[in-house]
């Protein structure tokens, strides 16, 4: 597994709409478009799911723990397996109506 945490995601329609995508630059600088799926709230601290448009066939999702404010925000991969668990586990109960989860 990768420090960003991925997860399996079927999604239930389709998201034609590229208000939603972001782009971001890996360690190597290079450009990487996601699709922006939510942000959630955990012990005081914001995160982001994000769903990689190049990769959107396997489902799987991004997590980052958003840091900093503004112009000074900074997404950070996450280490620590649980936390990254329990992000997703609230990211699935806020969005059961949006999206079909493989177990």
């Amino acid at each position: 597994m990768n420090d960003n945490m991925d997860k399996e995601l079927n999604e239930v329609e389709e998201f034609d709409d590229l208000d939603n995508i972001i782009v971001l630059n890996d360690e190597e600088g290079n450009e990487v478009e996601f699709e922006y799926l939510d942000a959630v709230e955990m012990d005081g601290k914001e995160y982001i799911i994000l769903l990689p448009v190049e990769e959107q066939e396997n489902g799987e999702v991004v997590i980052f723990r958003v840091e900093g404010e503004g112009e000074n925000e900074t997404y950070v991969g996450l280490e620590d397996e649980a936390e990254a668990e329990k992000v997703f586990n609230l990211f699935k109960e806020k969005a059961k109506d949006d999206f079909d989860f493989a177990d």
